[in-house]
């Protein structure tokens, strides 16, 4: 076995040996772990959310438990649509059936505060009939958390919806919302799963060739994504976990592993083919390309890692998703590869497929050479593609300037699903957009105080109607329902909360609704943003630092990062939020964009943006050391990663296309938006405008102030067999300009 370069840190060294040595029991190993995960990670959907996007501290949050404690009837959360047809609802047939459908309904356990049309007092009875007297609501609440609720409602719904004598029910709130997106969240991702491994698998065989070598990928991609199941299964023994996270889980653990494979098994056959027997090429593999793929997952799990300071378990679950994936698809990546590889040894090159239609051809051309001379034109044209490739990146983010924010509800769920079908006909055919009510909850006071609050409140410009004070049983509390002017979560009503919370009164006052929930949500992200975005940034300029020894290429980085994302938010507003293309897409706009969507968007976006960032800057920094010759140096790089990249990128977006055809409209948003992201980022970011930048820094681009080069010396890392830089200081500044 040959020797390995002195230059190697020892841990790699190390790990190097171990892997190549033992790779059936790294192998077995693997199994044993993937095996137990299997059955460790089983049922963990059941166990998930499909809430999370309130602050669990805001004002809000401690009213809505308030209410939903002390005045059950004012937060009902399940909804009975009862349709009369023709009839009418007040015609007695018609009145006696809903009565009795409300009383059999206030007979199940677990359900409180059983309210409907024909019992309700005269005054609150408007607000139940729809205007053309045809449907009138039945309204309830079921105790307990979330997950209780959805059990209760899945025992008890089948016995309430339906033909009823002269009435048909339907079943809506907002547990049956949210228990129906969890449904179709459910089967729309096995859907997602079962398009996307076959059309996985094929592009995987057109890029490697060798079906052999095609399967590796997508054997890590499953044990990272069984493992991340196990440990979300884990996390939810201790805390709230969206459902939504399992998309991330499925595409991440696909894109991620075909990724870190690429890279290693393309750097492994490179080995063999300069003439390296099969235990020497792992191991030079593991110590290059296996170093790049450790650095990439750690800049990708830092910017997942920023939504766990977001109080929102929605965005914390997908930093425990997204974490868990990323991390178990680099050790599978660099262990569970290595060992077949080494089983496999010349046998990955076995059927390949690709003869089929190569035939009577010529010979292959030179690895990449499209890729090279793509580099040499933009960088002889480096101030027109710079400069040309930015106006066009942000002239296609200027959607995003006119972005309105929202809350999700039924409209998330497509038109057919019950849940929205009910909502649907609240909004449209009753009264007052029971949905947009503000509730203000008080503190213990006088009937004179109250009755003076509600007329200082009912004064109010964007107040259309204030009812109330409803007392609490104990008389220690009360409630005003207000009516805001406009949308449920408009301008207007936004503004009312506002006002809402500045009114004086002589008792504590705290205000909830989706208007308000809007708001504190806005708050708690517009809080915690700037952290967030604060870490990502130092944390990737000070790894990509470490991986380059520049100043200059980190704040490339970051910047460049950036700019790749402008398409994917201007998308994000001009088809979802302004409703281009949603009958194509098959989704009902809001008018608005869900808070926490580009927050969870960017984060997934940069991180795997980070990701072909470290791809391509580790192989123009290996030849950078080994030549000192800047610009073929940057040629060289995409030459040797340009088709590996883009590859990478189009298999990742067929999986995000695939998560894209999920009908829960945040999820189709997720989807897609990640999948033009990597796109744009592979195809027109690294493409052209990194080289076009590289050499217009010319020979700036490697500089860094002593202390900082002498640091990088000890500490960095690269993928190239040393840290070391071949090219003498003096002659690294006289070729910076490319030599």
């Amino acid at each position: 076995m040959p020797a390995e370069p002195a230059s190697s840190p020892p841990e790699l060294r190390g790990f190097s040996r171990l892997v190549t040595a033992r790779p059936r029991l790294s192998l077995l190993l693997a199994l044993v772990v993937t095996a137990l995960a299997v059955f460790a990670g089983s049922g963990v959907a059941d166990r998930m959310g499909s809430g999370g996007w309130e602050d669990p501290a805001a004002e809000s949050t401690y009213a809505t438990e308030v209410l939903e404690r002390e005045f059950p009837e004012s937060e009902p959360n399940v909804l009975l649509l009862v349709d009369s047809g023709e009839a009418g609802v007040d015609a007695p047939a018609v009145a006696a059936e809903g009565r009795g459908i409300a009383e059999r309904l206030a007979a199940e356990d677990g359900v409180t505060g059983v309210g409907s049309y024909w019992q309700a007092p005269e005054r609150a009875r408007a607000a139940l009939r729809a205007e053309d007297g045809r449907r009138a609501l039945i309204s309830a609440r079921i105790e307990g958390d979330e997950k209780t609720a959805a059990e209760t409602l899945e025992r008890i719904a089948p016995g309430l919806r339906g033909q009823h004598g002269p009435v048909e029910v339907s079943v809506g709130g907002p547990v049956a919302v949210q228990h129906e997106m969890t449904e179709t969240i459910q089967e729309d991702l096995l859907r997602a799963e079962m398009i996307a491994l076959p059309v996985t698998l094929v592009l995987l065989v057109m890029v490697f060739g060798s079906a052999v070598a095609a399967l590796l990928p997508l054997l890590v991609g499953i044990v990272a994504i069984l493992g991340t199941n196990a440990v979300l299964r884990g996390i939810t023994e201790f805390t709230d976990v969206s459902v939504f996270a399992m998309n991330l889980t499925t595409a991440l653990g696909l894109g991620l592993a075909i990724d870190y494979a690429l890279f290693i098994v393309r750097r492994y056959r490179e080995e063999l083919a300069a003439g390296a027997d099969v235990r020497a090429a792992v191991g030079t593999t593991l110590r290059t390309a296996g170093r790049t793929v450790l650095f990439s997952a750690l800049t990708v799990a830092v910017s997942l890692a920023a939504m766990l300071l977001f109080p929102q378990y929605f965005l914390r679950s997908f930093a425990y998703a997204g974490i868990a994936v990323v991390l178990l698809a680099a050790a599978a990546a660099l262990i569970l590869l290595p060992a077949a590889l080494m089983l496999l040894g010349e046998r990955v090159n076995s059927l390949d497929l690709r003869r089929l239609w190569r035939r009577n051809r010529e010979p292959r051309k030179e690895q990449g050479a499209g890729w090279g001379r793509a580099a040499a034109l933009v960088m002889r044209r480096a101030p027109v593609f710079a400069v040309a490739t930015t106006a066009g990146l942000l002239l296609l983010g200027l959607p995003f300037l006119g972005v309105k924010f929202g809350t999700p509800d039924d409209r998330q769920l497509p038109a057919s699903a019950e849940s929205h079908v009910v909502q649907e006909h609240i909004r449209d055919g009753f009264p007052g957009s029971p949905a947009g009510t503000l509730k203000v909850l008080a503190g213990k006071a006088s009937a004179q105080e109250y009755a003076a609050y509600r007329d200082g409140v009912d004064k109010l410009p964007d107040v259309l109607r204030v009812e109330g004070p409803v007392p609490s049983a104990s008389g220690g509390a009360a409630y005003f329902t207000v009516l805001p002017k406009g949308e449920a979560v408009g301008e207007q009503a936004q503004r009312l909360v506002h006002e809402l919370r500045g009114q004086q009164a002589p008792f504590e006052t705290s205000v909830t609704g989706r208007a308000a929930q809007l708001e504190d949500s806005k708050a708690a992200i517009g809080e915690q943003l700037p952290w967030a975005l604060g870490i990502i940034a130092v944390v990737t300029l000070l790894l990509v630092f470490l991986l380059t020894g520049s100043v200059l290429i980190p704040l490339q980085a970051v910047l460049l990062n950036g700019l790749s994302l402008t398409a994917m938010f201007g998308a994000m507003v001009w088809i979802f939020q302004e409703g281009h293309l949603s009958g194509l897409l098959g989704f009902t706009t809001t008018g608005d964009i869900e808070t926490t969507l580009p927050v969870l968007m960017f984060c997934v976006a940069f991180g795997l943006s980070m990701d072909y960032g470290v791809f391509l800057l580790s192989r123009i920094k290996e030849e950078y050391d080994r030549t000192g010759r800047h610009e073929h140096s940057v040629k060289f790089g995409l030459q040797h990663t340009g088709g590996l990249i883009t590859a990478a990128a189009v298999i990742l977006a067929v999986v995000m296309v695939a998560i894209g055809t999920s009908r829960v409209t945040n999820t189709k948003m997720l989807g897609l938006g990640i999948a033009l992201a990597v796109l744009m980022d592979a195809m027109v970011v690294r493409s052209l405008l990194v080289p076009a930048v590289l050499k217009l820094t010319g020979r700036w681009t490697w500089w860094a102030p002593g202390p900082l080069r002498r640091m990088h010396e000890r500490f960095g890392l690269s993928e190239g067999e040393s840290g070391t830089v071949v090219a003498e200081p003096e002659v690294r500044e006289k070729v910076g300009a490319g030599v």
